[in-house]
């Protein structure tokens, strides 16, 4: 933080690696978060989008790992690990999904390990990989996706899409069409359900991003603010490894829930996309 005002130091570290057309300079990366937003829509968060490729290869790597290595015998630990989250989402997508469809359970583990290990990424230090970032001549480096709304968005979106595919799918055009017409009023209020249930449809994705961003980029801004302790004395600096320790501890259980949230949500949504009812 040296040579930083508070300001610039929180404003550095929640400022993306940010690539994309700029109006005076051309393209090339922006050097402030006013550089980025002046590029416009079409602007790639270069950052965010590595980790989370970094860490959706990692988890793809892991799991087909623990494939290729399982044993019927003495499990290894790695393997028992393993076994715990992929039946603790099968269970749960048991409870919940009560429909034929193998896409399910294989969704909810995806979503609830890559959405984890965004999360996690939130644990490491504040200062460590961006510094080594800077070291290398990288402006700046935003380490957790998950403080992005345009990777919790672009998850949910996705998601979406798959309700309306299903929606569709089970229950056809029309009868979809009626789910959101005549329902919960009488028919002749057909204008008041639509519009009350196209409001219900479009939140499902937009609660289902901001809940995790909005989490997620707390949980960061804590952490920066605990950081900027440490150049504020020695006292200071004592009281903030406390409050870093306690608030990373709690910061667990929020990280493990965000995605879990993330997941059951998913799976709830999928259902009622499966559920047909006679109209």
């Amino acid at each position: 933080m040296s040579g930083e005002t508070s300001q610039e130091y929180i404003e550095h570290h929640l400022t993306n690696l940010t690539f994309g057309n700029h109006p005076d300079n051309g393209w090339g990366f922006a050097h402030s978060s006013a550089e980025a937003g002046e590029m416009g829509f079409w602007a790639l968060n270069i950052d965010t989008m590595g980790w989370s490729i970094v860490l959706g290869l990692l988890f793809l790597w892991l799991f087909n790992k623990a494939a290729k290595t399982a044993t019927s015998g003495v499990p290894s630990s790695f393997q028992n690990g393993i076994e715990m989250v992929v039946e603790f989402i099968d269970d749960t997508v048991g409870t919940i999904f009560s429909h034929n469809n193998p896409l399910i359970a294989p969704m909810a583990l995806t979503i609830f390990v890559w959405v984890f290990f965004m999360n996690v990424m939130d644990l490491i230090p504040v200062d460590w990989i961006p510094m080594f970032a800077s070291a290398i001549g990288i402006s700046h480096m935003k380490v957790v996706p998950s403080t992005d709304p345009n990777i919790t968005m672009s998850i949910a979106l996705s998601i979406f899409g798959f309700i309306l595919y299903y929606s569709v799918k089970h229950k056809g055009l029309g009868g979809f069409f009626a789910e959101l017409a005549f329902h919960p009023f009488p028919k002749w209020l057909a204008p008041l359900n639509l519009f009350l249930e196209g409001v219900t449809l479009i939140a499902k994705p937009i609660s289902l991003g901001l809940r995790l961003f909005g989490n997620m980029y707390a949980g960061e801004m804590i952490f920066i603010l605990i950081a900027i302790l440490f150049g504020a004395g020695l006292g200071w600096a004592l009281l903030a490894s406390g409050l870093q320790l306690v608030w990373a501890l709690f910061h667990v259980l929020i990280i493990a829930l965000q995605a879990f949230i993330f997941a059951v949500l998913t799976v709830v949504y999928m259902t009622q996309a499966h559920d047909v009812e006679d109209h």
